[in-house]
């Protein structure tokens, strides 16, 4: 079949992707996720390893261990995108109805809202630093850019996804020579104080991290061509993601650890400062704001895909004006921006407890979504029947929402966040093992349920 060459406006939102227009490949995939983790917000997130009690060492044992179990989560995801030809939300539908889905969608709103605010904080403080201005400004200028971005779509933000690998490639190099030049590293590896606590909370970290990008990866694969093995988008996806984030949060563990206390509120300067002044420490800023750039264009057209999803399931219909799309971008990027100017001056300590209970809002869905996908349809989706409310999918699958819920609810006495502690982490010295048993409790029981209503229709045929 003849493959049609891409446009560089993309003019597809949620709706199917016909084999015709499937182009790209895997060295694209591998690419956009290596760069898209390898970037200031996976530094702070491994620094909080350390900045809540950690040591070295065990701090880095713990976050390659969350990345290898999240990453694995999420790069399942991302290999559904070829095979269905669709953005991921949308396939919710199957497990939870054409209606019920928008509840799992509300909740990835809120996800990409809120790293998109982080994430300009971040970006914010870096043009600022480069421009001279007001940290206010530089959030302001920074949205802009990411409007920008996001009116393009899929085939530039993969574009921007080469161009921010080998960015951040140099950048970290550099960042590291300066890092090991002037410090001694092995001294702080030395100092060993294993807690399980500490170990599970930096676990923890790296875990959501990973099966936070689970919503909205197989956005960024479902163009490719449909004969590529799924097993090879698993390996570039993955590989991708695991590696750049094991990087950044190393990085982010071995500076906060020399830094102590002047690293909280002055994440970004601090790092760029590392040995570096003048024209590096501006081309460092400048390297900060694009990973940015990069990250973000990911969450606004994510958190667009998701808005028009969530809208499209009640009136029926994949089809977007542009119109449509610039309003749904614009309100997303407008809303993470106003956050980002509401809380600039309290960051660390509120992205630490965002992030933990992401945990307990998205392994449940997760866990359905690849219990159903791999384990009990394998694949085989009736796509029409997703916007049919009528279908054989229907307005809400109570069996699987309730199951979410219980998800949720299963994790609840096991939470350890800055917003809130179960009774039972006590009992366990601290720990956090709460994603554990929202990947586990409402995938088994997912599996138990679909299974006894297969038995229970071929019996009745």
């Amino acid at each position: 079949m003849e493959t049609l060459s891409p446009a560089v406006i993309e003019t597809r939102s949620i709706d199917f992707i016909p084999d015709a227009e499937r182009h790209g490949g895997l060295a694209s995939q591998f690419t956009l996720w290596l760069g898209a983790n390898m970037q200031i917000t996976a530094i702070v997130t491994g620094a909080l390893a350390v900045v809540l009690g950690g040591d070295v060492f065990w701090s880095l044992v713990a976050l390659l261990a969350g990345q290898l179990i999240g990453g694995a989560v999420m790069a399942l995801h991302g290999a559904q995108g070829p095979q269905l030809g669709l953005p991921q939300m949308i396939s919710s539908r199957v497990q939870f109805g054409v209606y019920g889905a928008a509840i799992p969608i509300v909740a990835v709103c809120l996800m990409y809202i809120g790293f998109s605010a982080s994430g300009s904080i971040l970006a914010g403080q870096a043009l600022a630093q480069v421009l001279h201005v007001d940290l206010r400004w530089g959030i302001v200028i920074f949205a802009a850019l990411i409007i920008v971005v996001t009116m393009f779509g899929y085939r530039v933000i993969h574009w921007l996804g080469r161009i921010s690998t080998a960015v951040g490639v140099a950048a970290f190099t550099y960042m590291f020579y300066r890092l090991l030049a002037q410090h001694d590293i092995a001294a702080l590896l030395k100092m060993r104080h294993f807690s399980l606590n500490q170990f599970l909370l930096a676990m923890s970290l790296s875990a959501s991290w990973q099966i936070a990008f689970g919503p909205y990866v197989a956005d960024y694969s479902r163009y490719l061509p449909r004969t590529i093995p799924a097993g090879s988008v698993f390996a570039a996806v993955g590989l991708g993601s695991i590696l750049g984030a094991q990087v950044a949060m190393t990085f982010g563990v071995l500076a906060a650890t020399l830094a102590g206390t002047e690293f909280e509120h002055h994440e970004v300067a601090y790092i760029v400062h590392l040995g570096s002044t003048g024209a590096v420490a501006a081309l460092l800023f400048l390297c900060i704001a694009f990973g940015k750039i990069m990250v973000t264009s990911l969450n606004s057209y994510g958190s667009f895909m998701s808005m028009a999803t969530l809208v499209s399931g009640f009136r029926g219909t994949v089809r977007l004006s542009g119109m449509s799309r610039a309003i749904y971008i614009v309100a997303a990027v407008s809303v993470a921006c106003g956050l980002a100017l509401a809380g600039k001056d309290s960051f660390l300590k509120s992205f630490e407890s965002f992030i933990l209970l992401l945990l307990a809002v998205f392994t449940p869905w997760s866990a359905i979504n690849l219990v159903d996908y791999y384990c009990i349809t394998r694949s085989r989706y009736d796509v029409p029947a997703l916007t049919n409310p009528d279908g054989r999918y229907g307005r809400w699958n109570m069996r699987g929402i309730v199951i979410y819920l219980i998800g949720i609810v299963v994790q609840i006495p096991f939470l350890a966040t800055g917003l809130y502690t179960g009774p039972c982490v006590a009992a366990l010295g601290g720990a956090d093992i709460s994603w554990i048993l929202g990947l586990i409790v409402p995938g088994l029981i997912y599996f138990a349920f679909a299974r006894r209503v297969g038995e229970q229709a071929r019996a009745s045929q």
